[in-house]
């Protein structure tokens, strides 16, 4: 069954560490954080027939990939197609969601988060890609839109209350503030705005 736990398992958080130049605690922290709100800002996007289209396709174009089948090489990952989902993701408010998680405690600071987006957005399409394809590979852009798509991440953000993914104080905060969608500010209050079509 999908779930963050299950994503978070697909990511090499030892390799990741190495390439960042941080030790494991530091990276899988940074990991954690970025890794909740980056679906629930795919979640946020989904929300309307555009972004849900817009994802579906970008679901389509990573179908093939096999980096949710546990066979992820960092090294190998295009970093440049991550940071172009992550733009699309939270378009103008980018650098606000990177500035509230590298406040984390533990996490490494905006610069470590910033360097860990681009890395784990490929590998989240490509997971969000086989499960809607149903792990065959199949063109996701034929799939039933809003509605497969909203309930596969609708579910992640769902069972990501409880957990290995919210422990740690502060990151559960922030994970709380996420899937609360708080108005006072922080992850809650940016993924608010996506919510309300504030990505443009």
């Amino acid at each position: 069954m999908a779930s963050l736990d299950d994503l978070m398992s697909r990511i090499p958080v030892d390799q990741v560490a190495q390439r960042l130049g941080v030790d494991h605690a530091t990276a899988e922290t940074a990991v954690r954080a970025a890794l909740p709100t980056l679906v629930g800002g795919l979640d946020a996007n989904a929300q309307n027939p555009t972004g849900a289209a817009s994802l579906l396709s970008a679901l389509g174009k990573h179908s093939e990939s096999n980096l949710a089948e546990g066979q992820v090489d960092v090294d190998g990952i295009d970093t440049e197609d991550g940071d172009r989902i992550v733009s699309n993701v939270f378009g103008d408010k980018k650098d606000q969601v990177i500035s509230t998680l590298g406040s984390v405690n533990g996490a490494g600071g905006n610069d470590l988060i910033a360097k860990v987006l681009p890395i784990i957005a490929p590998i989240v399409l490509s997971y969000l890609a086989k499960q809607i394809g149903g792990g065959a590979g199949t063109n996701t852009a034929s799939a039933p839109q809003g509605g497969g798509l909203a309930d596969l991440l609708g579910g992640l953000l769902k069972n990501a209350g409880g957990g290995s993914v919210g422990s740690g104080g502060g990151i559960g905060d922030v994970l709380g503030s996420v899937l609360g969608g708080s108005s006072g500010g922080g992850l809650g209050g940016l993924l608010g705005g996506l919510l309300g079509g504030g990505k443009r």
